[in-house]
């Protein structure tokens, strides 16, 4: 059974998710500007796109960080932006109109109040979303699996824990050794997907973040609980040291 995501404390769920921050942001230009332009793929254009890079405040996609691997920036170059976008459609927080999106009443309504939409956003998200390169079949699979994800973070991140740590819990196996090139590959594969699927959903959702001080674009950080996760998860090993993976 998939966890339960229920908000039941006062937490500012804008100050720490940088997708509600997204949301609200990208719904709030839509109102202020005369809705959020388009391209003729459907979009979001340069103009708001830039717009996005300087103002969301989104870990790692600063707009130096975004810059310095394009001149101009698309959609597409700023991947957090697309999340936005697809939830925003998801939700019915916008409809589009000709060359622009715009917000809808059940839109403004979430700015006025997004927590209240917290748990749909977190869930959904999390739970269900297909992301660039992903297939429905790879979400299916992930759901067999969160309880355990969720609960040996609940445990390795009460002090922090790095990439490793979590890889190395789960995979015992697959180590690395510079004598067997196959297991390198397959524990690199591993670590990506374990990144991008499980670290990343749940700093962008704002229950994780990494602190990375001192650190250069390759280094990995260290990942820590945030309020926002002790807000709204409740998890078996919530009294437990350690957890054992099977």
């Amino acid at each position: 059974m998939l966890p339960e995501i229920k908000l039941v404390a006062d937490v500012d769920v804008v100050a720490m998710s940088p997708l509600v921050r997204g949301m609200v942001m990208a719904i709030s230009y839509a109102e202020t500007e005369g809705g959020i332009g388009l391209t003729a793929s459907g979009a979001m254009n340069r103009k708001f796109v830039h717009w996005a890079a300087v103002h969301f405040d989104w870990p790692g996609n600063t707009p130096e960080d975004l810059y310095s691997v394009n001149k101009v920036l698309n959609e597409a170059d700023m991947p957090p932006l697309s999340v936005v976008h697809d939830m925003l459609k998801h939700l019915r927080l916008v409809r589009r109109k000709k060359d622009r999106l715009f917000s809808t009443k059940r839109g403004r309504d979430f700015l006025a109040r997004p927590h209240t939409f917290f748990d749909q956003i977190a869930t959904d998200y999390l739970y269900a979303y297909i992301d660039y390169g992903q297939t429905r079949d790879d979400v299916r699979v992930r759901m067999r699996w969160w309880h355990v994800f969720l609960n040996l973070i609940n445990i390795k991140a009460r002090t922090g824990c790095s990439l490793d740590d979590l890889v190395s819990e789960l995979y015992p196996s697959e180590s690395y050794s510079l004598a067997q090139a196959e297991t390198i590959i397959q524990a690199t594969t591993i670590r990506g997907e374990f990144r991008y699927d499980i670290i990343r959903p749940l700093c962008w959702l704002g229950l994780l973040q990494e602190e990375r001080e001192g650190l250069d674009f390759l280094q990995d950080g260290t990942y820590y609980k945030t309020p926002l996760w002790t807000a709204c998860l409740k998890l078996e090993s919530d009294t437990e040291a350690e957890i054992t993976v099977s």
